[in-house]
């Protein structure tokens, strides 16, 4: 099995899911045989995050080339980033490292597209949601990519960082991304929704969502699972 190696701590919360899903999604396709070979380089979530607000996009690269060059090092032959927000400098990232990373917004397209969508939701980060990184799979796949209205888009940027990142769950908060996601649907005929901040799946999934969701997380760890087991 090849060894995976996780950009972590962006944030804390949608770690430890990589984490605990790989290691017991693997056992459990190994028949209790295997867990996986896994390195975590985890950041400082609060730097990273500044250099994101303050478009310090050449100091990122920088910092997460250097936690990509430890996983290397350390013989990780599966190297991801773990949260939607910092694929803001992707490409830069893969230039610098000349390392193919594992992408979450091309292989939540993957599957996007294998399930035959025309249009979808986005929800994220103010950066995601804001921004074209997490968009441009999809548009270039032909597939119709829509995000909330501004004021739609801060309150779920706040209840991301004021909620989601430090594990809180509300059922107020669902209500409302539920409404978010509906007012979406009746404007734009979307089809499904994009989890696209890899925190969102500790408040949404397919049975509480009023669309089926593209769960980043889930959708990127069984793209990891099958590069490490070499299927």
């Amino acid at each position: 099995m090849k060894k995976i190696g996780l950009i972590g701590g962006t944030g804390p919360e949608s770690t430890i899911m990589y984490y605990k899903n790989l290691n017991t999604q693997i056992d459990k396709i190994t028949n209790g045989k295997e867990m996986p070979d896994l390195a975590i380089e985890s950041v400082n979530f609060h730097k990273a995050l500044n250099y994101v607000s303050s478009g310090q996009y050449k100091a990122l690269t920088d910092y997460l080339a250097e936690k990509v060059n430890n996983l290397k090092t350390g013989g990780a032959e599966i190297i991801s980033l773990t949260a939607g927000t910092m694929h803001i400098v992707y490409n830069e990232l893969v230039k610098k490292t000349n390392i193919s990373l594992i992408s979450i917004p091309k292989v939540v397209c993957e599957e996007a597209v294998s399930k035959g969508y025309k249009k979808i939701g986005l929800l994220g980060t103010i950066f995601t949601m804001e921004n074209d990184f997490m968009k441009n799979d999809f548009i270039n796949s032909g597939i119709e990519i829509f995000v909330p209205n501004k004021e739609d888009r801060e309150f779920i940027g706040k209840k991301i960082f004021e909620e989601l990142e430090l594990g809180i769950i509300k059922e107020s908060t669902l209500n409302d991304f539920n409404s978010i996601i509906s007012k979406i649907k009746n404007e734009h005929n979307i089809e499904a929704v994009v989890l696209g901040c890899t925190e969102l799946p500790l408040l949404l999934n397919n049975d509480n969502c009023v669309l089926p969701c593209l769960d980043s997380v889930e959708i990127h760890i069984q793209k990891l699972i099958k590069l490490a087991l070499g299927d």
